[in-house]
């Protein structure tokens, strides 16, 4: 299988699954899943591996910048103590659990570890991508755990191989040790590394060399860290948290014009590829089971997914409640959810692409030489578990998050028109002295303000206030309409002009773009929104 053929049928099915997404309501995910399932049944795909190397130093310091980048930081302090204990405590206990259930169905302690310290991290891009429709603070926190939990279950996926292989021996002091290293570290390197990238941006004004230079800032991090043997997760998400503050001071539009629309449409190609990939690799696990039956090993895949799903919520309830015995902070009080909210939270700890990277990542020899035991039983239960989580929890989740009853989250849409009135009352006030300042005609000045009195006024309208009239919605709306309805027959003008051979195609070019930033400024009617 030539590496065309395989881009070819990866966009085809990516293509496929989205449009199969939208018209049945199945996350996309899920089926993109299950088709690369199925595709593992050809022949000429058998051969087709996600390399663990390619997951580790390529799609995860991309996937986890973007997500750390598009994370709220305000929601992140707000929700700390839950994020570490998920990150840290959560994946140990998860590790330690997933251990003892591999040691009982046979395998040894090392090998159990590794088992373990696979699984134990819930992956964050999976998350992004299944569990949408929760509230903005169940997401936060479940995205900002699996940005952080990586770097936690890398530490003891590395202890275990080195003490299983036979390089490294197990101290106390050698496991603070790791730990201390690979946090403080990557901390350290992504502080400096989204330092270094801030400093460079403010002298780098060119709107491609800039994408450019955020292209390069999570390798960068990753690398880094990775040649001081701390956590490149944790560096690339804290380059990404530093940036997410940064970047609105020191981006120009022209560069965000570039960089969003670029960063979600190869976010999403790595993504859907992914999940794919995941999928075709079921049918490599199972072909490559030599060490036990078929049997055995589905029973272990049964055992570890109800394990993990034990484990996470016993912890959550658990955590709760120990905090709110020695809690008792009103502030505290406001921040309590419900057990069906923490169901939600449970069904939502997806494992991913990475727990698969990192089984595919396990050495095949000892240091004697001789073959890592049970090497072929770990990715298969990986595997297994992986697939249970994303096809059962996934499926399940918009199901739960109804039995939930979860509260409705209007929170960004209140402060959406809070940023919106305050900007343009603020700007209306500056008008005057701005307008002096630049030496602007009074005619101009005039016009302007109009248009934000009236901009205002609509917005006010909206949301509901009692001082402006109804009205003043309805006509905004048709305004809207009319300037939508004119600005496509100027373009089909255009188009006509070009197709005469009166205009040539750069020109074309040149005056759609003018056209199509004047429509995507107007935005979607409000009865189109979704």
């Amino acid at each position: 299988m030539i590496g065309l053929e395989l881009v070819v049928i990866l966009g085809a099915v990516i293509l496929a699954c989205g449009v199969l997404a939208h018209r049945t309501g199945v996350a996309g995910p899920v089926l993109l899943l299950v088709a690369g399932i199925a595709l593992g049944f050809a022949p000429a795909l058998r051969d087709v591996h996600l390399p663990p190397e390619l997951m580790l130093l390529v799609f995860l310091p991309l996937l986890l910048y973007w997500e750390a980048l598009t994370s709220s930081l305000r929601e992140i302090r707000a929700t700390f103590r839950g994020v570490v204990l998920t990150s840290t405590l959560l994946v140990g206990l998860t590790a330690g659990a997933v251990a003892v259930t591999a040691h009982a169905l046979g395998l040894p302690w090392g090998p159990a570890w590794v088992l373990g310290a696979a699984l134990a991290p819930t992956d964050a891009t999976a998350v992004g991508a299944l569990a949408r429709a929760l509230p903005r603070r169940t997401m936060t926190v479940l995205r900002a755990e699996g940005l952080v939990n990586d770097g936690t279950a890398l530490v003891i996926y590395g202890v275990a191989v080195g003490v299983t292989v036979g390089e490294e021996t197990l101290t106390a002091g050698h496991v603070a040790g790791l730990f201390a290293v690979s946090y403080l570290g990557g901390i350290a390197i992504g502080l400096a590394t989204a330092a270094a990238a801030g400093f460079a941006r403010q002298r780098i004004h060119d709107p491609v060399l800039s994408n450019v230079l955020t292209l390069l800032l999570p390798f960068t991090a990753y690398l880094l860290a990775e040649l001081i043997e701390a956590s490149g997760v944790l560096a690339v998400v804290v380059a990404g948290l530093v940036m997410s503050q940064l970047g609105p001071r020191l981006g120009s539009a022209a560069i965000r014009q570039q960089s969003t629309p670029f960063w979600t449409l190869t976010t999403y190609l790595v993504n859907a590829a992914l999940f794919v990939l995941v999928g075709i690799e079921v049918q490599s696990a199972v072909r490559g089971l030599t060490s036990t039956d078929l049997l055995t090993a589905a029973i272990g895949v049964v055992a570890v997914y109800l394990v993990l799903v034990a484990v996470r919520y016993t912890f959550l309830v658990a955590s709760a409640y120990t905090i709110r015995l020695l809690d008792r902070r009103p502030s505290q009080r406001t921040r309590r959810v419900s057990n069906r909210a923490r169901v939600v939270s449970t069904m939502a700890g997806f494992r991913g692409a990475v727990s698969l990277a990192v089984a595919l990542s396990i050495p095949t020899t000892l240091a004697s030489g001789a073959t890592f035991p049970d090497r072929d039983l770990i990715v298969f239960i990986t595997v297994g578990v992986v697939t249970a989580t994303l096809v059962i929890q996934g499926l399940l989740l918009g199901s739960t998050v109804r039995w939930a009853r979860l509260p409705d989250d209007d929170g960004v849409d209140q402060e959406r028109q809070l940023a919106e009135v305050t900007a343009t009352e603020e700007a209306l006030a500056a008008l005057d002295e701005i307008a002096s300042d630049l030496g602007t005609d009074p005619a101009v000045v005039d016009r302007l303000r109009g248009e934000y009195e009236e901009h205002l006024l609509v917005l006010r309208a909206r949301a509901g206030a009692p001082e402006t009239p109804a009205s003043a919605a309805r006509l905004d709306e048709e305004y809207t309409r009319l300037r939508l309805a004119l600005l496509a027959r100027k373009r089909d003008v255009v188009i006509r002009l070009r197709d005469n051979r009166d205009i040539d195609d750069t020109v074309l070019r040149q005056v759609q773009a003018r056209l199509d930033v004047e429509e995507l400024r107007l935005g979607p009617l409000p009865t189109d929104r979704d």
